[in-house]
């Protein structure tokens, strides 16, 4: 059994398409970001990073106690270990490190920029900010065209086989045009794109808390609880 404390955000996404592909057990808890639940000490016991998502299994292969794990590359890497699948055995060198370079390059560029690109050009609350918005949306477009080249001569991103390198991209660029980006622009993204939409364990995992995803507001709250002093004010 797996519990996952978390949010229905891209970052959320990830784990959860992973665990509705691999089938696994698991019981969700939400932890609601627009309210502060990420800085609640028993939250903060599995994720001290105060982010989502988080995990615990409860049937670890060792058999000891519960494993907990935060960082989504890390949980992603560890359910894959664990079951066997969708990252190649470590005796594959070649395979195992494409991968984990395009998980990596998702975790350190996609995520962030595309995050940054969304925040400026409409999560700022009517703040203007000519620079931030030009600066991530033409970032956030390079990366595209990283994507669009590697997807033009590869089926995965991972190279033969659908991994968790796809499984953490894809949340990202769904919502692409609030990054700047028309996936129309780069046809080999938008080719992976709809294959991966079209797996019952991605739609499966896109129903992760689906109730409460697409609000277009925020709040002055929300905001200062995401972005300004609130994030810092805690006992």
């Amino acid at each position: 059994m797996i519990t996952q404390y978390t949010w229905p955000t891209p970052n959320g996404h990830k784990i959860s398409i992973l665990i509705a592909e691999l089938g696994l057990e698991n019981r969700v808890v939400a932890v609601d970001i627009n309210t502060g639940d990420q800085f609640d000490p028993d939250f903060l016991k599995l994720s001290p990073n105060n982010r989502i998502p988080a995990i615990v299994d409860h049937d670890p292969a060792d058999g000891g106690d519960p494993v907990m794990v935060f960082e989504t590359g890390a949980i992603m890497i560890y359910l894959a270990e664990k079951a066997e699948k969708f990252l190649p055995d470590p005796k594959d060198t070649r395979g195992r490190t494409t991968v984990m370079e395009w998980l990596m390059w998702q975790m350190g560029g996609l995520g962030p920029m595309a995050g940054q690109a969304h925040h400026f050009r409409q999560a700022m609350g009517g703040e203007d900010v000519p620079y931030g918005v030009e600066r991530y949306s033409k970032e956030v477009r390079r990366l595209y065209g990283v994507m669009d080249r590697r997807l033009a001569e590869n089926t995965w991103l991972g190279g033969g086989d659908y991994s968790i390198a796809d499984m953490a991209c894809w949340p990202w660029a769904r919502p692409s045009r609030r990054q700047g980006v028309d996936k129309a622009d780069f046809p080999h993204v938008k080719r992976w794109f709809d294959e991966m939409s079209a797996r019952p364990g991605v739609q499966a995992g896109m129903e992760l808390l689906a109730e409460q995803r697409g609000s277009k507001s925020m709040s002055d709250e929300t905001r200062d609880l995401l972005f300004g002093e609130g994030q810092f004010e805690r006992d």
